[in-house]
């Protein structure tokens, strides 16, 4: 189980190189394929993945990352209150087909999976954007490593939380710590201005205490609908959004403290 996770980590890190470094169009379609996946995992907790309102959620969200990626802000709402409206009309028409929590579900995944998500591309495309893209990444796995690591040598007190029982007080606190760290060190390697120092640091920061929420998040979905994982699309890791919930939440704060700090 241990190889397989890390041979699968080692391919998923490979990759994730080499998209944030080419950037563009590759990682635009990357990311709406990891959108589309992710939905239809949600989707798959309520019952509803092979649906036509799900169908109308993929295409929704292909057309959500479009409008994000060529800037079209200004239909972005317009898209998702129509989106909305279909997914209610389809909602009526099948009546009493699927119930309310199952259409909730349809809709809240285009903000949760979609949205959310399209913000790595966007911290990407900003000007810098091939170091800051990182961040997410700090924040998210870098955070999770030290979390890990600190929670099994130093790990005495449980979380008060009931989602994770194996999550320690001190794990968390050497998630939040370490990512601080490896901000600062990032910084530290690529930038001589010594603002970006602390900068890297107070996002790394923050970063983890997201990541923490997002993978809390994921885990409470997932045992609302008494699932283990979301699927067994990645060897050893379980589903897209097993892998991907904490960067879904880092992303667009990352993008808002880059933008916040002036970077």
């Amino acid at each position: 189980m241990f190889k397989t996770r890390l041979i699968s980590g080692i391919v998923l890190m490979a990759i994730t190189i080499a998209l944030m470094v080419n950037g563009g169009v590759p990682l635009f379609w990357v990311i709406t394929a990891i959108s589309v996946i992710g939905l239809f995992e949600l989707y798959r907790a309520v019952g509803m993945e092979k649906t036509l309102p799900a169908v109308v959620g993929y295409l929704s969200s292909i057309v959500i990352d479009i409008l994000i990626l060529d800037n079209y802000y200004e239909y972005l709402l317009m898209w998702l209150i129509a989106s909305l409206m279909v997914l209610m009309a389809c909602y009526v028409i099948a009546y009493p087909k699927y119930n309310s929590e199952q259409m909730t579900m349809l809709f809240f995944g285009l903000i949760y999976v979609t949205v959310m998500l399209s913000f790595v591309f966007k911290v990407r495309f900003v000007q810098n954007g091939i170091l800051y893209v990182w961040l997410i990444f700090i924040g998210a796995w870098g955070s999770d490593t030290c979390a890990y690591c600190v929670g099994k040598l130093l790990g005495k007190h449980k979380l008060p939380s009931k989602l994770s029982p194996n999550k320690t007080i001190e794990g968390c606190l050497g998630g939040i710590i370490g990512a601080a760290l490896i901000g600062f060190l990032f910084a530290l390697a690529f930038f001589k201005n010594t603002d970006y120092w602390w900068q890297f640091a107070v996002i790394g920061a923050i970063s983890s205490v997201i990541s923490q929420i997002g993978d809390l998040t994921a885990s409470a979905i997932k045992r609302n609908h008494e699932i283990k994982d979301y699927g067994n699309l990645i060897p050893g890791h379980g589903g897209i959004l097993d892998r991907f919930d904490s960067i879904i939440f880092i992303a667009p704060i990352v993008f808002y403290l880059v933008s916040f700090f002036g970077l």
